[in-house]
Order: C-alpha cells, then structure tokens, then sequence
C-alpha cells in the first residue's frame, strides 16, 4: 500500500487528534496537555518519547538498518487571540487563546506521520520527530537544539510544512533559498522637556521630533537599501501625551522590521540608529532605542528541492508542487535551517467550495481536514526518499 492511502487509513484519526488540540489550545512553553496527549498516542503505537525544551518532545524511529537520521518537525502552541468560528462544535474552549496558525493540523499530521513509520520504518536510516513548543515568537526552535533535539544521533536534515488555506487543497507549495523574513523588534524612547503646550519655546517637544524621526525612518528602506533585496520596517504603535494643553517629556514609539538577506539586517538597524541619533541631537533631545533581533530567516536548501519534488509528485500527482516567492511572515524554523540543510514546504488547505480561504492569523482561519492525510503522507514520504537516496 502507498503512503498516501496508508495515510487516508488513518483519517479518522488525524480529525480527532486534530480537533483534540483546536478545543484545547496552549501558549508557548504551556503546552503540557498537548504534550501528554502526543505521548499517550505515541505510546499506543508502540513509540517512547523523550521530552525537552519544557513542553517539547521527540521521537526516535530506527529503520531497518543503518544510516542517516532525517528530522521531521511540527509546532504545537496557539495564538493568544479569540476565535471567531462559532460555527465548529470544536472551536477553542480557551477563551483569549486560539489555534489560528494552524499548529493543531501541524501536530497532528506529524502523529500520523509517526503512525506510518512505525508500522512500517524506512529501509535504511532513521527518523527523528520533534514536536516543538513556543514557535511564535518565543523561539521554541531554538530551545529545542539548545537542548539536543538534533543530537544523539546527529540529524542531518529537516523537514517541515505550514499549512496555508490561500492555496487549495491537493497543492504544496516552496521557495527556494531564502522563504521567510528575519524577524526584528524595535522600541524607540524620544527624550525631551514637558511644558506648557501655549509656550513651546520653552519645551523641546518629544512629539514634533518623533514625528521627524517616524518620517525619516521610512527613507531607509526606500533610499538605503538596494532595491533588488527585501527589507520593510513598520511602525506599529505609538504612545506620547496625556493632555491637550501639554508637552509631554517622552515619545515611545515601537514596530518591526524584516529583512531577508543578513546583510539588508545589519544595514537597516544600523541607519536606524544614525538616523534616531542624528535627529535627536538636532533637537537637543535625548533617545533610548532597544533593537531586538529574533527570527533569522528560513533557508530552503535546494539540494533537498528535488526529495520534495519527488514526494509531492508521488503523494499529490503532478503539477501539484508550485514556486512561490518568498514571505516577510517569520517562521523559527530557521533555527533549524541555520545548522543543518532543511525545507519547509506550505500545504494547502484551502477550499473555496467550503468557504474554507482564511489568511494565517485572522480569527476566522480554519482548514479542510480532508488535507490532514496529504500531510502526513508528505512528511513520512519525505524522509522514505530523503533516506533512501542516501
């Protein structure tokens, strides 16, 4: 029997699994009950787990005989925001806390992936699983390897997928090099002198220099940076003032800024304390800027296009792999791809006749669970061939 039908065998299952987690949603580094349901299902099919990075988990399956580990990864954490699908007898049962990412279908389609190779290991070479905790934003990728989820035995390269409704169900999609956008965050403190706001003259006005500083942010990436690369910085909030007839004493203002190439990084936080600097001191006012880097952006090896070209063709049939262009979304996947060769390949869950098209995010973000098995089978096909052409 094929991957893909071995996986259509196990759909029932995927839906439950998947639902489990949508109802019961946890925030990074809270994911204990999701954690202890991932291992009581792995235990059912006869596999141990070994935990790490707080609420992380991973899963050693040996083949039949020696060689290479592969790693296959899934996100497990939800979004602190409310669902809006009151529609589904399985919507979140946590209110604040949603899985409008797609992590749920994340988690579950790697259990089904573990159910395959357990029933029936690859031929050569191993397969190591890593259910991650903390994926947005709070770095849980990086936790993870801190902690040895790419040791014992050294894996030599990783997969993983992000579903994504804009793209119709029976697709996958990847981008080769550079995918998604290194992910910063900013925070801009504008120091002057309060006063009377009918007397500015005797004030140095924190809100007409933040207003210099916002304005001349915005030529950075406009006037600095070639155009041929990728950066966009936004200013995302801004807060100053508590009365109409007063100058206030400080400006805050924060956002963030993506970047693909690290040298398009380096260079727009650069010019972004020259220019804070240079206007500040013009207005004989003072700034405090704290520039915090997260994300770094994922790397598509091409070498490992052709594995994936390979399995969508044999799980999803022709012509259902596309190229797209990179996105300025952050994904810590990259942590991964910054120490051994990976890919992430985006799914598509989407379906139109079911009004099933939600962006990642929006509180209304749902997924066509007919897609669960495809995942699966993806992910479990992926490391047959990755190993087998080892």
């Amino acid at each position: 029997m094929n991957t893909r039908k071995r996986a259509e065998a196990i759909k029932r299952e995927l839906i439950t699994w998947r639902r489990q987690f949508h109802q019961h949603p946890e925030l990074g580094f809270e994911e204990f009950e999701t954690r202890n349901y991932v291992e009581k299902q792995l235990q059912s099919f006869g596999l141990s787990a070994t935990r790490l990075a707080k609420t992380g988990l991973t899963v050693f399956i040996p083949g039949k005989s020696n060689g290479p580990t592969v790693g296959l990864r899934a996100d497990m954490d939800a979004l602190p925001m409310q669902e809006a699908n009151e529609q589904l007898d399985y919507r979140s049962k946590h209110d604040g806390i949603a899985h409008m990412c797609g992590h749920d279908a994340h988690t579950a389609m790697l259990l089904g992936a573990a159910k395959l190779l357990a029933d029936e290991p690859p031929e050569r070479g191993n397969v190591k699983l890593l259910f991650q905790p903390a994926e947005e934003g709070l770095r849980g990728a990086e936790r993870m390897i801190q902690d040895g989820a790419l040791d014992n035995p050294k894996v030599e390269a990783i997969a993983g997928t992000h579903v994504y409704a804009k793209n119709e169900i029976g697709t996958a999609s990847v981008t080769k090099g550079l995918s998604s956008g290194a992910v910063d965050v900013f925070s801009v403190k504008i120091i002057g002198k309060g006063g009377h706001a009918a007397h500015p003259y005797l004030a140095t006005d924190p809100i007409t220099i933040t207003a210099e500083v916002i304005s001349s942010l915005q030529q950075i990436v406009s006037r600095h940076v070639d155009p041929l690369s990728s950066a966009v910085l936004s200013i995302t909030r801004i807060h100053g003032g508590s009365a109409d007839n007063v100058i206030p004493n400080e400006v805050v203002f924060g956002g963030t800024v993506r970047t693909l190439e690290p040298s398009a990084r380096d260079l727009v936080e650069s010019e972004m304390h020259r220019i804070v600097k240079g206007i500040t001191e013009a207005f004989d006012a003072q700034y405090e800027m704290d520039y915090r880097r997260g994300f770094p952006s994922v790397y598509n090896d091409p070498q490992l296009i052709p594995v994936l070209e390979q399995s969508v063709e044999n799980v999803l049939g022709s012509g259902a792999l596309h190229y797209g262009k990179p996105s300025m979304g952050g994904e810590d996947f990259s942590y991964y791809t910054e120490q051994i060769p990976g890919t992430m390949f985006r799914l598509g869950v989407g379906n139109k006749s079911k009004n099933i098209h939600a962006s990642l995010h929006s509180p209304n973000f749902n997924i066509d669970e007919d897609a669960l098995p495809l995942g699966s089978a993806l992910l479990t096909e992926w490391a047959y061939r990755y190993l087998a052409a080892r």
